[in-house]
């Protein structure tokens, strides 16, 4: 597995050496996801088992998109994210980790093909979205949520080109799509065309069929 190196820590006092150590999280981002070719972002819960629905879903996801010539890249950790990594393991594809390092110290899966090592939250966002075709939620807590609504505002506010947002898991999904119909939508918060942005479904076929779809069409 190739690693990219993590960060050195600095005194918070320090921010002349941060905004060159932020540039350096930029470059090295840069310099390696360019030459994956095309990839999808997979994101889901770290506290998910591998007994769960759900991880079986995400490592089908991982192959079909290996298979279909596509690197997968996840936040590297543990649970939705290891299946997604470890099914394009198993396919022979490109299976990426962008990792962070947070007090909690998120251990990266084994199944990486490629790690890199982030400190800044906006950095491995930045990454996530620049090279990805698309993205699939599986379910997931507030680092998920905060992907999946970043990811609706950027295309919402067209600061970046319509992408593929598919949501996994119907029953899990059900409650924020009713309430942004029921509250936002209804209190012109949001348009009905904003909603369409989203595609829910059950099936990792159909999620990675949405994508290779949208990308033939462009």
């Amino acid at each position: 597995m190739k690693r990219i190196k993590g960060y050195q820590r600095y005194g918070d006092r320090d921010d002349t050496w941060r905004v060159f150590h932020i540039m350096s999280e930029f470059v090295e981002g840069y310099e390696t996801l360019s030459k994956i070719g095309k990839a999808v972002s997979v994101f889901g819960s770290a506290r998910v088992g591998k007994r769960s629905k759900y991880y079986r879903t995400g490592e089908r996801i991982g192959y079909l998109l290996a298979k279909a010539g596509y690197a997968v890249i996840t936040g590297a950790g543990p649970g939705l994210m290891e299946s997604a990594n470890r099914g394009a393991k198993r396919a022979g594809g490109e299976s990426i980790g962008l990792n962070i390092v947070i007090p909690t110290e998120q251990k990266p899966n084994p199944h990486l093909t490629t790690l890199l090592n982030f400190r800044y939250f906006f950095c491995r966002k930045v990454m996530f979205l620049r090279y990805a075709k698309g993205f699939i939620f599986l379910p997931g807590g507030y680092g998920t949520m905060d992907e999946l609504f970043e990811a609706l505002n950027l295309i919402q506010t067209k600061r970046e080109k319509p992408f593929p947002v598919v949501l996994i898991g119907k029953k899990y999904w059900k409650g924020l799509i009713d309430w942004l119909k029921k509250e936002s939508v209804a209190g012109g918060y949001i348009t009905q065309n904003d909603l369409k942005i989203i595609n829910v479904t059950d099936s990792a076929f159909e999620a990675v069929s949405l994508i290779r779809k949208f990308v033939a069409e462009k």
